[in-house]
């Protein structure tokens, strides 16, 4: 049954091929169809058989019509054929550097009697598939290859093919997967390449492909009046074919993954159900660590260079607290599959900057302010720089309102920069709020006033106008910093997206000034807890920065902040100063 449904997949997308590549033979038609005419009336003129003026002005007419579409169309077939098809960009790992893994990729090939990937590359993200990089203008030439796919009914054994394509691999999988699961993961993908390889069906990707980057060379922007014209021209045929040939496309997609998913049950297949578990949790833990441990450090102009690692600490972490499957020592105690690359560090860290790049925006090379910084040293050089940086920014803003600092007579620096400024600049006079126990709700983690509330309204007026002054200063300092794409910094890849459209994957939407003014406030209270109460600054591989008082998480500062900037009253906020430790008057040291 299963070579049934492998053969049913293939037939589907081989016909689905032939009729992209039927759009594609009707344009050509159309195209010469003005030409073929104008020949035909030339010669019957010529014999003596298509005279008259009437004749005249369809002879004159058409060999017009036909002068003015030929270079149109061979203008669009040459963008079409020579535009550069996107690209993702990955980390390449040649071969040398992962023999045990292009081993494992070509066994599993064998099995599944496809060709192999002709190469191996990484990507940032929880997800795997084959990418087409044959594109002349940065493939390497067609060779002969096998046709996988054909049947006995089908084209010859051997045929001009291009290469097979390289198999893109998402990083988190290869640090928390063991080598078992990362193969029954890769089954299905792998045997993507057998219809890759038939000629009708690696065609139709090509014109489709070169439809796309038509399209991208028409819409980009920086042309004068005459390219605009024939780039809108140029749009417009390439929108009209890939509209022609869209549904065509989906449909062989799709059965070319019917194909491969049918030919790769034969291998693994009990072990991929409890791999496909693995791949949720993997995105799960991926996604959380970019946007709580991984955002923050890029912000302060820091790079976490050991991301896949974190991520195995953050799941380790989440199943410890979750208690999410049993046995889970003992599936850790197998062999990870980053153990198939010879220097798992060094492809982790390449990995970790193309991260910071794609979902951040940052530079392609390190440098003075786009340092790396490993697990460790995150406590201090993002977490503790990132409050008291956030303090500085809150305190300059204040002096621009005016504000007048709380003054300590008993402070070595009477004026300085305190808590207690905040908190009697926030309290609103006319707020009479009785001091209520916590609730449940004040058990969140410290980092709850980061997600999204429906109400994004700082609260009271002198939060609105310190929020907007945060907002207006958070600008001017993103206005003013150099950008970080350098031309210089760039590979191979890297040439291929436009540095104006990065990030290509912003996490998180711009944050309002409600959520900056609770994270500035918050800072403000950390720097006074490690100043003044012996507190200390931490990692939590779940939700990022965290205040360490006494060995224990803060866990019920949330609200109290939320409370004091949302509704004017400081009383939560300072009986859990109060309650802590914390000296709200005692002048704080800031960057």
């Amino acid at each position: 049954m299963s070579g049934i449904g492998v053969e049913a997949g293939a037939q589907a997308a081989r016909s689905r091929a032939l009729a992209v590549l039927r759009v594609r033979g009707r344009a050509l038609a159309a195209a010469l169809l003005p030409a073929g005419v104008a020949v035909i009336l030339l010669v019957g003129g010529s014999t003596g058989h298509l005279v008259g003026p009437g004749w005249d002005a369809a002879r004159i007419a058409v060999s017009a019509l036909a002068l003015l579409v030929l270079p149109a169309a061979a203008a669009v077939a040459l963008v079409v054929a020579r535009a550069r098809p996107a690209t993702t960009p990955t980390v390449p790992v040649p071969e040398e550097s992962a023999p045990d893994l292009y081993r494992m990729v070509r066994d599993l090939a064998d099995r599944l009697d496809v060709p192999a990937p002709s190469a191996v590359a990484l990507t940032p993200d929880c997800d795997s598939w084959l990418e087409d990089r044959t594109h002349a203008a940065h493939g390497p030439p067609a060779r002969s290859a096998p046709d996988e796919i054909a049947g006995p009914h089908g084209s010859p054994a051997h045929r001009r093919t291009p290469v097979a394509p390289v198999l893109v691999i998402g990083s988190p999988f290869l640090w928390w997967m063991r080598v078992g699961e990362l193969r029954a993961v890769l089954a299905p993908v792998v045997a993507g390449t057998g219809p890759s390889a038939h000629p009708d069906i690696a065609a139709a990707r090509r014109f489709v492909r070169g439809l796309d980057a038509a399209l991208a060379v028409a819409s980009a922007p920086g042309r004068g009046p005459l390219a605009r014209v024939a780039c809108a021209a140029l749009g417009w045929v390439a929108g009209l074919l890939l509209r022609g040939c869209r549904e065509h496309a989906t449909q062989m997609e799709r059965g070319v993954a019917a194909a491969a998913a049918e030919r790769a049950q034969a291998v693994d297949y009990g072990l991929r159900i409890v791999a496909q578990e693995q791949v949720g949790l993997a995105y799960a833990g991926w996604d959380r660590l970019l946007t709580r441990v991984a955002l923050p450090a890029w912000r302060m102009g820091r790079w976490p260079s050991r991301l896949d690692a974190g991520v195995v600490a953050a799941l380790t972490e989440l199943s410890r607290r979750d208690r999410l499957a049993e046995g889970f020592a003992s599936r850790l105690g197998e062999r990870p599959a980053c153990d198939l690359l010879e220097e798992p560090g060094v492809v982790d860290e390449a990995t970790s900057l193309l991260a910071a790049r794609l979902f951040h925006g940052g530079p392609a090379e390190p440098g003075p302010d786009w340092a790396p910084v490993d697990w460790q040293a995150y406590p201090e050089e993002v977490v503790d720089r990132t409050w008291r940086a956030e303090a500085a920014r809150l305190h300059r803003v204040l002096d621009s309102l005016g504000v007048r600092p709380a003054v300590d007579p008993m402070a070595p620096d009477p004026g300085g920069p305190t808590l207690a400024r905040v908190l009697d600049h926030l309290a609103e006079p006319s707020a009479v709020m009785p001091h209520q126990s916590p609730s449940a709700a004040e058990e969140a983690p410290l980092e709850g006033i980061y997600e999204d509330d429906e109400d994004t309204d700082p609260g009271t007026e002198r939060s609105a106008a310190l929020a907007a002054g945060l907002s207006a200063e958070l600008a001017r300092e993103e206005a003013g910093a150099p950008r970080g794409a350098t031309s210089a910094g760039r590979g191979p890849e890297s040439a291929l997206w436009d540095d104006d459209c990065l990030p290509l994957f912003p996490l998180q939407p711009p944050r309002t000034g409600r959520d900056l003014l609770a994270d500035h406030v918050t800072a403000m209270v950390c720097c006074a807890a490690v100043d003044t109460a012996g507190a200390v600054p931490a990692l939590d591989w779940l939700d990022g920065p965290s205040l360490l008082l006494d060995g224990e998480r803060a866990c019920d500062l949330a609200p109290r902040v939320l409370s004091l900037i949302e509704e004017g009253d400081p009383g939560p906020l300072r009986d859990w100063l109060a309650t802590t430790g914390i000296r709200p008057e005692k002048p704080v040291r800031l960057v």
